[in-house]
């Protein structure tokens, strides 16, 4: 177990900024737009041979309790309460607001080690800085600037000094048997409630208004004897629909979490069907080749003739990824959660299968008699034998000769004969095939002496009978 720091104060300071200095990544969302953070974000510092902790970066403190400032203030508190050390984040180039003093009453009343890091002091007086914030009574404080990495080698030597040899936090590893799963869909479907829901906890901020989430939120679980990392992201929307630049950078770290995930779960509000911004999501997925499963959320709220529209519905729409299970859930009520990770099981299994070369080229070559090519302009394409190209997705490669001329339904029909074959449920499948060279290609056949005496008997022979 590794101690927590947390990232505590008002918006806008640069806890962000610091977070991704200190975790040498750009997991967290930084911009100029004050309230950018809201849930919790954790990581690693690994800087230099320094004793690594965990570091969370949390949202800003507004001063209010309601609504989503509310929302994301009790995320921060929560993170301060469980923190082996606090680190108070201040602006020191607007110095002391009313915020910081609230802020600072509460830490007090929490009783957390606190360290006050006076940020922003890049090109000013970091004395006359750290000399403004001296009516807070806090000893230990010290000037930086996180965006020029200024000052992080001192403040990595004052939270090493001041954290125990180990803590009581849980970490984000990299254990290759654990399930990445990330839950993608378009805003306001309920992608943050259903990981609360699996967590049993207010891990995420859920709230009815869309785009309440902006980063891509990772969190380890085990369930019933597995691992997995749940990844909450943020919603997609359409191109012509996204006008603010943060919208921007959290569609980024979505498409960035498609990419890393083994399986990914597509989110749909049943009330609402298959929409076109759906439509994009599923091309995301599709583009990065990743397992699919199609998780219907609000089912609870339909009548039984509604639920039979829908299903109607889902199965004209989404006939182009048949092989995707959709499975109904209630993300709100917490119903359909055990046939969802059943589903996951199934997608990920067939994702990450290892197939052998004598398999692949056994079912190749059954493919191939039970339903040969067709003729194409008079050539008929020859597979002569197969191998493993790939996992996450199963990608076959194809070894024969004239495959350019391999029709779509045939290529179609060998993707459907795998699945098939080795019962392949919730991937896609990809066909990579290649030509033998004609070893003759490049080269002229130069005759010798005696077949060019040959060719002029020949010549003169034909001469004579005309």
């Amino acid at each position: 177990m590794l101690p927590l720091v947390a990232l505590v104060g008002r918006p806008n300071v640069g806890k962000s900024t610091l977070f991704n200095a200190l975790t040498r990544t750009r997991d967290a969302l930084v911009h100029d737009e004050p309230g950018v953070t809201r849930d919790r974000n954790y990581g690693i510092c690994r800087l230099e041979e320094a004793r690594p902790f965990v570091i969370v970066d949390t949202g800003g403190i507004a001063g209010e309790d309601e609504g989503l400032a509310g929302a994301t203030a009790r995320q921060s508190r929560a993170a301060a309460e469980e923190a082996d050390l606090v680190l108070f984040v201040v602006d020191g180039r607007e110095g002391p607001s009313a915020l910081d003093d609230d802020i600072l009453r509460w830490l007090r009343k929490a009783a957390r080690p606190t360290l006050l890091v006076v940020n922003k002091t890049d090109g000013i007086d970091s004395r006359a800085a750290i000399a403004e914030f001296s009516r807070y009574g806090i000893a230990d404080s010290l000037a930086i600037s996180s965006a020029h990495r200024q000052g992080l080698d001192h403040l990595l030597d004052d939270v090493l000094a001041r954290l125990p040899e180990e803590g009581d936090t849980e970490v984000l590893d990299n254990d290759p048997e654990r399930v990445r799963i990330a839950f993608v869909g378009r805003p306001n479907v309920g992608k943050s409630t259903l990981v609360n829901r699996i967590l049993g906890e207010e891990r995420m901020i859920a709230s009815e208004v869309p785009g309440t989430t902006r980063d891509s939120i990772a969190v380890d679980l085990e369930r019933d004897g597995r691992k997995y990392r749940l990844i909450d992201t943020a919603g997609i929307r359409r191109k012509s629909k996204v006008e603010e630049a943060v919208e921007k950078f959290s569609i980024v770290k979505t498409l960035q979490a498609i990419e890393q995930c083994q399986v990914a779960v597509i989110m749909l509000d049943a009330s609402e069907g298959v929409t076109d911004q759906d439509a994009s999501v599923l091309g995301a997925v599709l583009d990065a080749g990743r397992a699919l499963v199609v998780a219907v959320n609000k089912w609870d709220g339909l009548s039984q003739y509604q639920r039979e529209q829908t299903d109607g519905l889902l199965s004209r729409k989404l006939s182009f990824v048949n092989w995707a299970e959709a499975v109904h859930i209630s993300a709100k009520h917490g119903s359909g959660l055990r046939e969802l990770f059943a589903a996951i099981h199934r997608a990920h299994r067939s994702a990450t299968y290892k197939f052998s070369t004598s398999e692949v080229t056994q079912a190749m070559e059954i493919a191939y008699e039970t339903n040969p090519p067709p003729s194409i302009r008079g050539h008929v394409s020859k597979l002569r034998f197969a191998h493993p190209g790939g996992e996450n997705p199963p990608t076959f490669v194809v070894h024969g000769t004239r495959l350019r001329n391999l029709p779509e339904s045939y290529r179609r029909y060998l993707e459907n004969f795998f699945r098939k074959r080795f019962k392949l449920v919730g991937t896609p499948v990809r066909f990579v095939f290649k030509e033998g060279d004609n070893p003759y290609k490049d080269k002229k056949n130069v005759l010798t002496e005696g077949q060019i005496k040959k060719r002029q008997r020949m010549i003169r022979h034909v001469k004579r009978n005309k």
